[in-house]
């Protein structure tokens, strides 16, 4: 299933700018996010297991990607990543700077080269340029299905597994931080299984819900 936008030129340009502006906002502060690591207790046991809080903000991406592709199209779809990714490194590492760990460091921060946060920003880069791609390759081959749910769960299980473990690898492996030096593939294991779950049943069911949404309010026609 495929749509035709109506979208004049300048319509076009401020959507796509619009969701630029999303996917950099949601890299920046997931990139904060992941440096503050905590334990989710399992039910019924003592056992825990080691998480960060940037897991429950990057699904995001996902779903805006997904949209992308059904409305405008895989180019512009590919053009959006092509746009964010610099900045998104750039602001990324700006803010995670300032806001080492949770903790507001003062703008004098900005004066000493942090190669551990540059180390996540970098990773946040390399994970989400392959699995976006990944995303948008593999959205774009599938959403011709009728069914409508198959291009959108099958781009998040792959593109998911690609951009997390991408990242962590890059960002942890071997890092100056003792406790994700030791834990990162656990954390990305967790990391992953969370978005699947998010993706899966509450993302899914998010992107049906937006995509007839935008069917209705811009009048898109279907092929």
């Amino acid at each position: 299933m495929t749509f035709q936008s109506p979208f004049a030129s300048e319509q076009q340009r401020r959507s796509l700018l619009l969701l630029a502006l999303f996917h950099i906002a949601i890299i920046t502060l997931s990139n904060y996010l992941v440096q503050i690591a905590f334990e989710i207790k399992l039910p019924f046991s003592d056992s825990t297991i080691p998480t960060t809080w940037g897991t429950f903000t990057f699904p995001f991406i996902f779903l805006a990607t997904d949209l992308t592709v059904r409305v405008f199209g895989a180019a512009l779809a590919r053009k959006i990543i092509f746009v964010v990714m610099f900045p998104a490194l750039l602001v990324s590492y700006v803010v995670s700077v300032l806001f080492f760990e949770g903790q507001f460091q003062g703008f004098d921060t900005l004066n000493s080269f942090n190669g551990f946060v540059f180390r996540i920003a970098l990773a946040s880069f390399s994970g989400y340029v392959v699995g976006q791609l990944m995303d948008i390759l593999v959205f774009n081959r599938l959403r011709q299905s009728r069914v409508w749910w198959l291009a959108p769960a099958s781009s998040s299980v792959l593109g998911s597994l690609i951009d997390t473990f991408v990242f962590f690898a890059v960002a942890f492996y071997q890092s100056s931080d003792p406790y994700m030096a030791e834990h990162w593939l656990t954390i990305g294991t967790v990391d992953y299984l969370f978005k699947l779950f998010v993706s899966l049943l509450l993302f899914l069911p998010l992107y049906g819900v937006l995509l007839n949404f935008l069917v209705r309010k811009l009048k898109l026609s279907v092929n």
